[in-house]
């Protein structure tokens, strides 16, 4: 017999010859049929010459349903015998994610029965992949697998932290963490920010900068921060350790205001204090300060020991009061905690903070501690009345309850009756300031106080026209210029309200279409018809001073007052004159080429009279072009007239001093706008018909 044959049987081999002896056939033949009978292996390359056992994968790393494998895992496969090599390749040894094949390389282990697959890349994290070895390969004798071999494994899950913006702040605590344990994600600002929140996929997670859960997926986590705006004070805190507990109150805050921080601890750790740069500032988890300056502070935790129970405090509202007495203690042992209201709050109790059961209403409970224990100091927040009075006027309140919140602020607002003026508060308040703001921190009493607006008695040629400064007839009043004031008088118009513009009532605080560029003071009364602030009461006296101003410009007129000289041709610059009644031949009056003196020769009672049918013009154009009406010998300005025919224009390079009460049938004009210069009237300025306009200008109103 001339053809061999061999025998497979794990890593050994028998080989038969033709010369052997009977004893050595019964063994041999009894060995094939064994084998045959065992193993059943016929995929080979030489059918009929190889009978023996299949290769058979014993393990693989990772192993089938294996959990939590690293991203740069590289993955292996051992056989029960050696390989050929060339038969593990991308066709026979493949890893999938999904449908989606991984690439990489191939080599072999320490020896033939092992393969290693290295991707090319890491693998995805928290994802399941698939390994597949196929009937393809083949050990060393060329003889196949049965079947194909399948298993499956899941990587370890990924937590990606960032920052929003990029330059607002920093994380730690990301990268990968097994299935079911503990991560904690740490969030620290950047200067001039504040730690907002955690998002995942736009959802709010935490507001605590130290963020604590339970692996069981990929978290993809975002640290949101906010600018600090320009004014206001950062308040920021961390936990230590960050996974002792978290925190509540970060953020920026208005200079002054009265901030609460909480600490909240995490299963197995207890609160022990809060400290700034080191320093011990509160040992209450719920603290609350009044902000002047940035604030950094860190919540310090400590674990409890296996052998002793947790006492974790807290306060409902945070800013109701702290606590004190929170820790760790030995089973058994009499501990007493504090409960301390903060101003503005009252204590109500103690609760089980699980059951909600109330366990004491003494601010200071003393239990034997024989479990962990959570309690809540419940507050309430004190609530006040406020009263007000108000008689010759009324007062509105804002907003108008019943009763209010502890530090709530409420608007009061005092409108005077006609004829009345507003001048004070009193009993729990003071001064004029008008509307008040009133903070409630007690209950309050306040009676705001009117007073009767005297009547001036007028004078014999103006009757009530005296009590005006300007009138502008039907048409108006219009100051364009900051510094404008009328001292010791009103203003007025027999037209509406909305015909004032850029003047305030001093006595009463009501605008008249001021802007920031046209301010003006009335330190009397505003007399309009309606709307409001006019009134059907003030436009009445508005009629009356019109009514009276037409008497006395018809009582200082040619017709009442004839025989009136020319002294200067209509121009008066220059002059000195002596009491009397003057009248312009021409038609106008000019006070352009100087000063024009009255002087009174020591009667102070002496009084002059100008008529023009047209107009009147005091000062020329130019810086230096204003002119002035200067009083001598006792004179007042009180008896200084002008009769205008049309309209006056007083000095509208800006800058003078105008002389007594102008009295026009056309309007009066005092400056130009943009004129800095403060120009000044000692007298009035009353038009019949149309209005009155100035730039900075000062009305001294005199004395009757």
């Amino acid at each position: 017999m001339n053809k061999k044959i061999t025998l497979i049987q794990g890593c050994s081999s028998l080989r038969m010859h033709p010369r052997y002896s009977k004893l050595g056939l019964l063994i041999f033949s009894s060995l094939v049929v064994l084998a045959t009978l065992v193993a059943g292996c016929k995929k080979d390359d030489f059918e009929g010459e190889v009978v023996g056992l299949c290769p058979v994968i014993v393990s693989t790393d990772p192993m089938d349903k294996a959990v939590d494998v690293a991203l740069n895992k590289e993955i292996s496969i051992t056989f029960n015998t050696e390989m050929d090599s060339s038969s593990i390749n991308s066709t026979t040894f493949t890893i999938k994610q999904g449908a989606t094949l991984v690439s990489g390389k191939y080599r072999q282990g320490a020896d033939a029965k092992t393969f290693i697959f290295k991707p090319d890349v890491a693998l995805l994290p928290f994802a399941v992949y698939s390994g597949t070895v196929t009937t393809g390969a083949k050990d060393i004798f060329h003889t196949a697998m049965v079947s194909d071999y399948v298993w499956s494994f899941t990587t370890i899950p990924l937590i990606s932290l960032s920052a929003n913006p990029a330059i607002g702040g920093t994380t730690s605590g990301g990268g990968t963490f097994a299935q079911g344990s503990s991560a904690t994600v740490v969030a620290t600002p950047n200067t001039g920010y504040t730690f907002t929140n955690w998002t995942e996929n736009g959802t709010e997670v935490s507001t605590s900068s130290s963020y604590q859960f339970t692996i069981a997926a990929n978290r993809t986590l975002v640290a949101n921060f906010t600018a600090v705006p320009i004014g206001n004070f950062a308040v920021n805190l961390s936990s230590s350790p960050a996974a002792g507990g978290t925190t509540t109150g970060s953020g920026s805050y208005a200079t002054g205001t009265l901030v609460t921080i909480t600490a909240s601890a995490n299963t197995g750790y207890t609160f022990m204090n809060w400290t700034e740069n080191g320093v011990i500032v509160s040992t209450s988890s719920s603290f609350q300060f009044n902000l002047t300056a940035n604030r950094t502070f860190v919540a310090n935790f400590k674990q409890v020991p296996a052998s002793q129970f947790a006492v974790i405090l807290s306060s409902s509202p945070a800013a109701g009061g702290t606590t004190d007495g929170e820790g760790s203690y030995a089973s058994g042992t009499s501990v007493t905690i504090l409960a301390t209201k903060n101003t503005g709050y009252t204590f109500t109790n103690w609760t089980d903070k699980t059951s909600g059961t109330v366990v004491s209403t003494s601010a200071s409970y003393t239990f034997a501690l024989t479990t962990n224990r959570t309690l809540v100091a419940n507050f309430v927040r004190n609530t006040y009345t406020l009263t007000v009075t108000a008689e010759n006027g009324t007062v509105l309140k804002v907003p108008n309850q019943a009763t209010y919140n502890h530090g709530a602020t409420v608007i009061l607002t005092a409108t005077p009756n006609a004829g009345y003026v507003f001048t004070s508060w009193s009993n729990d308040a003071t001064g004029s300031v008008n509307p008040l703001t009133v903070v409630m921190n007690a209950n309050k009493s306040i009676t705001a106080n009117f007073t009767l607006i005297p009547v001036v008695p007028p004078p014999s040629i103006l009757g009530s026209a005296a009590l005006f400064g300007a009138f502008g007839g039907s048409a108006g009043i219009t100051n364009q210029g900051l510094n404008t004031v009328i001292n010791n008088g009103s203003i007025g118009t027999t037209g509406a309200s909305t015909l004032i513009t850029g003047f305030h009532d001093g006595t009463t605080g009501d605008i008249y279409t001021e802007t920031p560029l046209n301010v003006g003071n009335v330190k009397g009364r505003i007399y309009t018809a309606p709307p409001a602030p006019g009134t059907a009461t003030s436009f009445a006296v508005a009629q009356k001073g019109l009514a009276d101003a037409n008497i006395a410009y018809n009582s200082i007129s040619p017709a009442s007052k004839p025989g009136g000289t020319d002294p200067g041709a209509g121009e008066l610059g220059g002059l000195t004159l002596a009491p009397g009644v003057y009248k312009s031949a021409s038609g106008t009056f000019k006070i352009t080429n100087g000063n024009l003196t009255l002087d009174a020769k020591g009667d102070a009672n002496a009084e002059w009279i100008f008529q023009t049918a047209a107009g009147l013009t005091v000062g020329i154009a130019g810086p230096t072009g204003a002119k002035s009406v200067i009083l001598t010998g006792g004179a007042q300005a009180k008896n200084v007239y002008w009769y205008v025919g049309s309209a006056a224009v007083i000095n509208a390079a800006g800058g003078g001093i105008m002389t007594g009460t102008i009295i026009s049938s056309a309007g009066v004009t005092f400056s130009t706008a943009g004129n800095a210069v403060q120009t000044v009237l000692n007298g009035r300025a009353l038009s019949l018909v149309a209005s009155v306009t100035m730039v900075n200008t000062t009305i001294n109103v005199p004395a009757n």
